[in-house]
Parts: C-alpha cells; sequence; structure tokens
C-alpha cells in the first residue's frame, strides 16, 4: 500500500519534479490535488524556516502526513544572493526572467562565478518534523541557455555537465538535482519508518 504525502506548494514544476523522483511507494498530493487553496508566506531568512512554516500550516490544516521545501540559488560572489529570496531577487512578482537578468547583471565583472543550488525540505510525519538538504554545486553562465525547467535553470550549469539545467531532460537534471538528493534522503527515511 503506497504512503501518501501532501507536498505543500501550488508550484506544478516542483511537483512534477517531485513526482519524477519519488517511484511506487509514495503518492504525492498537491496542494490542488488535496483541495486546499491557500498561499503560504515565506516571511524568515532561511530555507528552513520557510520549509518548516509551510508544512506546518498544512499539518495543522489537515492533519495529515505532509512535507514542503524551499529552495535557493547561493552565488559565492554575491555572498550567497539570492538564497533565500531566489524566488522574488528582482521583486514581489516572482518574475523569473527579471530574476535571471538582475543576476547576470550583478555578475556581469565577476570571473569566479561558483553557485549551489540548496534545497531544504521539512518532513511532517507522525506529528513530528525531519529536516533533509539536498545541495548541488555548479556555476552560473554568462548567458541563459535551455528552456526547459524554472526559475534560475538557463543560467546554471552542475558541476560535471557541461549544459544548463533549462538544457537538460528530466532525467538528466534528476542526475544532479539538489531537490531529488533531499527527497532520496526523505524516502530513504520513510522505508526505514514503513519496514
Amino acid at each position: 500500500m503506497p504512503t501518501t504525502l501532501i507536498f505543500a506548494t501550488n508550484n506544478t514544476n516542483k511537483v512534477k519534479e517531485i513526482k519524477s523522483v519519488v517511484g511506487e511507494n509514495l503518492i504525492v498530493l498537491s496542494l490542488a490535488d488535496a483541495g486546499i487553496n491557500i498561499d503560504i508566506p515565506e516571511p524568515f531568512d532561511t530555507l528552513e524556516a520557510n520549509a518548516t512554516e509551510k508544512s506546518t500550516v498544512i499539518h495543522q490544516l489537515t492533519k495529515k502526513n505532509c512535507f514542503s521545501e524551499d529552495t535557493g540559488l547561493e552565488v559565492a560572489a554575491l555572498n550567497g544572493a539570492p538564497g533565500v529570496k531566489s524566488a522574488r531577487y528582482a521583486g514581489e512578482g516572482r518574475d523569473f526572467q527579471s530574476n535571471i537578468d538582475l543576476l547576470l547583471l550583478n555578475l556581469q565583472h565577476e570571473h569566479h562565478r561558483a553557485a549551489q543550488f540548496r534545497t531544504v525540505i521539512s518532513l511532517i510525519w507522525e506529528q513530528q518534523e525531519y529536516l533533509f538538504e539536498g545541495i548541488c554545486t555548479g556555476k552560473i553562465s554568462h548567458e541563459p541557455k535551455g528552456t526547459k525547467g524554472f526559475g534560475y535553470d538557463p543560467v546554471f550549469i552542475p558541476d560535471g555537465a557541461i549544459i544548463s539545467f533549462a538544457e537538460m531532460t528530466m532525467d538528466e537534471k534528476n542526475q544532479f538535482s539538489h531537490r531529488k538528493k533531499a527527497m532520496n534522503k526523505l524516502i530513504d527515511f520513510l522505508m526505514q519508518k514503513l519496514s
């Protein structure tokens, strides 16, 4: 019998990515799938606190096992920015083209373009919270390439690859993905709990 978890997000791209990772043992419901129509704010200055906020709100609402994630792009030359503000880097509109434009502008004179994507997942399982982290290191390209993926994917080239996330298929991206690494830890944890 597969385990069902509510994924506390309205981001269909994230849902698609997570569903590509989980396999048969886990059924992941988005907020829309679960009939929940709310937008949960991310007011905190760490990924951990934002992830905890989202899973806590949904757990209080549903009393069901659920998880959420928060992801940031951390660029070394920008002291870790955009980081927790990644989705709103260029303003509250969450417009990723503007975010990418601002990122490239801020890096235009930088030769050192190392960056990492960091995902923190907050799982609430049987009333307890557990945190899982996934990191993908790489660099920021000088111009966007590719049309797949979302967010900063067109300008992020993971270490060990020569193309951006936005030029990769889902399977290719999953070989590197920060979100997949964090999700794998969650799945391993659940398999131990359920065995």
